[in-house]
């Protein structure tokens, strides 16, 4: 799988000429003609993105009601989920991530906030995209999502 950071998005456009799709911090996308711009955007993030397709339940903290989704994309320190429920920023949440593991099925869990969110609209599916950060995870739990990282580089 490739790995996302922000501006990594790259589309050849004929000849010499290259166009890169940027992100800024604020997570607004923009077409750059400078590959130097997006490589000192990309340096702004601590830890790289890999994109993922995973299941997740969540729950709200000091809440019983579980819901799913989808990851999108995650590093060390947060991951990108796609959600049919919209969650207020500042938000902390109780996240089991579902990984296969040879022929079981393994987890880790965090404790999480979300940081940002926006509403996506996909092949007719509607839903909100979370971004959010990882407020706490057990020692066991980073090596998990370490291991689960590696694999996909």
């Amino acid at each position: 799988m490739k790995q996302f950071r922000k501006g990594s998005i790259e589309k050849a456009f004929g000849g010499d000429e290259r166009r890169i799709l940027a992100m800024d911090e604020s997570a607004n996308l923009h077409w750059t003609n400078s590959a130097q711009e997006s490589d000192s955007a990309r340096e702004k993030r601590k830890h790289p993105r890999f994109y993922l397709n995973l299941p997740i339940e969540f729950r709200v903290m000091n809440t019983t009601s579980v819901h799913g989704a989808m990851i999108v994309n995650a590093s060390e320190t947060g991951i990108l989920i796609q959600s049919p429920h919209n969650m207020p920023v500042g938000t902390r949440l109780n996240i089991a991530v579902l990984f296969s593991k040879g022929f079981e099925l393994a987890n880790f869990e965090v404790l999480a906030e979300v940081v940002w969110t926006k509403n996506y609209s996909d092949e007719g599916r509607k839903g909100y995209e979370l971004g959010v950060k990882f407020v706490k995870i057990l020692e066991e739990d980073r090596q998990k999502l370490k291991h689960l990282l590696d694999t996909v580089e």
